[in-house]
């Protein structure tokens, strides 16, 4: 599907990035490993797949980013996957909303995940590519961020696009983004996963298109399992195809309920059901991506705690 000189390049920086992603954020200073992180001789660890959750499963507990982190360690994931804005933000400037401003230290991050032992898998950092003149900067800001904090991808998507300007007109805008984006990425050893969410990237071959606006090794792929179902597509012919720039995942199921309402009518949804009480095969999923080589955390998109709980019992079965 890719060119084959931009795949080998992208594949030797994906297996780079994954070495230096192995490093546990939480480990002691004596280099002994936290409790909850898995044994070099555990099951888990036999596998490339990882198991983590985007900080979404807190969104609805009103509770600091600080309190989602020791959650999701003490539910016995991995990693976690914190979102992050700009400014300042009310709700979690008052410790009852997990997401993290962009202008807090970033060893806020850090200092969190290591007392609760637990590793970044990335960063939640949603822009439209759309709208340069907010997606560029935070972009920018986003990538040397998560440098300063440990976490080795920074998550987008193309976001909603301007009223009045035409798909050709996007694309010009977008390659701006992704090229300002990717210059301050590749230095820093920063992947940027590109993720289907919106009117472009919901399919296939509109993906594909934004993936090589820019050539660079920085960019790789953030597959959302329930996102390309959603869209219509066949989320594992999708996978299949795109595995080799495959950087992360979000593990995102859908009901039966919401797959019957908005499949094929919508280009995504923010969060998910709990993993194995919706319409994806996991099992099928995970055998793909075992052929990869390389590790891909499977970062958990739900809305609830109880839901994240059944979702790691879940998956951890499967591995």
């Amino acid at each position: 599907m890719f060119e084959t000189k931009k795949l080998t390049r992208r594949r030797f920086v994906q297996t780079a990035g994954t070495v230096a992603a192995a490093v546990t954020v939480g480990s002691a200073a004596n280099g002994t490993s936290p409790a909850n992180i898995k044994t070099k001789g555990s099951k888990s660890m036999s596998s490339n797949i990882k198991i983590g959750v985007n900080m979404e499963f807190v969104r609805h507990a009103d509770k600091s980013f600080e309190w989602g982190i020791e959650k999701a360690a003490q539910i016995g994931y991995e990693y976690v996957e914190p979102m992050v804005h700009w400014g300042r933000e009310l709700l979690s400037e008052a410790g009852y909303f997990h997401s993290v401003s962009m202008l807090d230290d970033p060893y806020r991050v850090k200092r969190a995940c290591e007392k609760a032992g637990i590793k970044l898998s990335g960063l939640s950092a949603h822009t439209p590519l759309c709208k340069p003149e907010i997606s560029t900067e935070y972009l920018k800001q986003a990538i040397r961020f998560a440098a300063e904090c440990g976490a080795p991808i920074v998550n987008t998507d193309e976001g909603p696009k301007p009223k009045w300007t035409t798909i050709e007109e996007d694309h010009v805008l977008m390659r701006y983004t992704l090229a300002e984006a990717a210059a301050v990425a590749e230095p820093r050893g920063i992947k940027i996963g590109l993720e289907m969410h919106q009117q472009y990237s919901k399919t296939p071959k509109g993906l594909e298109r934004i993936y090589k606006l820019v050539d660079s090794p920085a960019i790789g792929i953030n597959f959302d399992m329930g996102n390309s179902y959603l869209g219509g597509q066949d989320p594992y012919v999708w996978l299949e195809d795109v595995k080799g720039d495959l950087v992360h995942m979000h593990a995102k199921d859908i009901a039966m309920e919401q797959s019957k309402a908005e499949r094929g009518k919508v280009t995504g949804t923010p969060i998910g059901c709990a993993c194995g009480d919706g319409v994806i095969d996991w099992k099928k999923t995970i055998d793909i991506c075992k052929t990869i080589g390389s590790e891909i955390v499977f970062s958990v998109e739900c809305g609830t705690i109880e839901q994240a709980e059944t979702s790691y019992k879940y998956l951890k079965g499967l591995l």
